[in-house]
């Protein structure tokens, strides 16, 4: 099974709008994606409840799979699954969560999977979302931003992905804040300081438009590589 694991340096780094847009980039080229936002934590101003970001990862990739699946575990409050569980008096399984995703993949020729905050945000005590990529046997890519301290951030992800054998295929700048770094000089210091490959950095924008930022990640990445 092909499939992806979109993780990030941070929370609110836009791991969400560039799962969405890859999902949608794929979709366009005819790839039969599935998506998967195992986790997700945070409450709506709107209405105390949201699966906002599962929404959008299946309205991207066009597909109508059962919530349960698409997002096994969503808390009403913003923390990580572990705190949101205890507090909550919720018990997570991970079982749940691999079995959900194989019954993703048997619909599915690829599979997007969006982790939640950081790599070493935790699920269980002794269970992080590092732990889960590697139980799902998935390719990773890192989103971080520009923003100062990403460089601390970012390197601290990549040597713990290498140290635990999880495969990484390249970091994505996410320059949404449109301050921090210059781009030109945090792309050499990133590919300096990781040995991996800076695959596009994403300019700050105004006004979102999930089709346009779609169109500029799949101009500036070649998608179907990420699977291989």
């Amino acid at each position: 099974m092909k499939s992806i694991f979109v993780t990030g340096t941070d929370t609110d780094i836009g791991k969400t709008c560039i799962s969405a847009g890859i999902a949608l980039a794929l979709k366009k080229s005819g790839i039969n994606v599935g998506v998967m936002k195992p986790f997700m934590c945070g409450i709506s101003q709107k209405t105390g409840f949201s699966h906002d970001d599962v929404t959008t990862l299946t309205n991207a990739a066009n597909v109508n799979d059962p919530r349960e699946l698409v997002n096994p575990f969503f808390f009403p409050i913003s923390a990580s699954p572990y705190t949101a569980a205890n507090s909550l008096g919720v018990k997570i399984n991970i079982k749940q969560v691999l079995d959900s995703y194989e019954k993703l993949s048997e619909i599915h020729d690829v599979m997007l999977v969006e982790g939640i905050g950081g790599i070493m945000t935790p699920i269980l005590r002794d269970f992080s979302v590092i732990d889960l990529i590697k139980n799902l046997h998935t390719n990773t890519l890192i989103i971080t931003s520009s923003k100062i301290g990403t460089v601390n951030h970012t390197v601290m992800t990549c040597k713990l992905c290498k140290n635990l054998g999880i495969p990484v295929k390249g970091l994505i700048i996410n320059n949404f804040q449109s301050e921090g770094y210059p781009i030109p000089q945090l792309e050499r210091d990133l590919n300096d300081l990781t040995d991996l490959p800076i695959l596009c950095s994403l300019p700050h924008v105004n006004n979102f438009n999930l089709d346009d930022f779609s169109q500029m990640i799949s101009d500036r990445i070649e998608l179907l590589s990420l699977f291989t």
